[in-house]
């Protein structure tokens, strides 16, 4: 069998060891304030796991707010222990606001962490937005409904004798029916009113 070949990412080695560093100093600033035996290895272990908590509630799409606000907490106190460290703080002479610092931090860790696992986060688009309603297809008979029809246009009885004069005069003259537009244009009357008045000649 072949053996797969591995590739090492220079990202990866980059950030494993900042990372070992990073727990290194926090454990060593633990230690020398107070927090001896297993609880120094703990504290480290608390701000790594608030920053990946903060990182995936910046990239889960929920409140981004909450998310940065907790990632710089948890930056500023890695960051923080990496200064001190670096011989700019005794480490036999810890000063008391850093001990209390100290003390205080798992409060701070447990409240950040679990106000991000628990915290509302954004839902897709397809839950927030409402169901189609189906619209019943109706039958082809039904699509169109048919025009209602229109009333008849009442037209007075001097006004039809007086279309039956210029329709003969037409028929007398021409030998064939007077059609509506023609009688239309010869009496002057709307096209439904002309209308009327050739059902009345029929």
């Amino acid at each position: 069998m072949r053996s797969l070949p591995v590739r090492l990412d220079a990202v990866l080695v980059q950030a494993l060891i900042a990372a070992a560093l990073s727990f290194a100093h926090l454990h060593d600033l633990a230690a020398a304030a107070g927090q001896d035996g297993w609880k120094a290895w703990a504290y480290p272990v608390s701000v790594d796991l608030l920053l990946v908590a903060a990182w995936r509630r910046l990239r889960s799409g929920g409140s981004k707010a909450a998310g940065w606000c907790w990632f710089l907490v948890a930056l500023t106190a890695s960051l923080g222990a990496n200064v001190a460290t670096a011989g700019l703080l005794d480490l036999d002479a810890v000063p008391a606001w850093l001990r209390i610092l100290v003390a205080g931090w798992p409060a701070v860790a447990f409240l950040g962490g679990t106000l991000l696992a628990h915290g509302p986060t954004a839902e897709p688009e397809a839950a927030l937005a409402p169901a189609p309603v189906p619209t019943p297809e109706r039958p082809a008979a039904e699509a169109a409904p048919e025009p209602a029809p229109s009333p008849a246009t009442p037209v007075p009885p001097a006004l039809v004798t007086h279309a039956r004069k210029v329709a003969d005069d037409h028929r007398a003259r021409t030998g064939t029916p007077i059609d509506t537009p023609t009688l239309r244009a010869r009496l002057g009357v709307p096209l439904p009113l002309a209308e009327a008045i050739a059902a009345q000649l029929t």
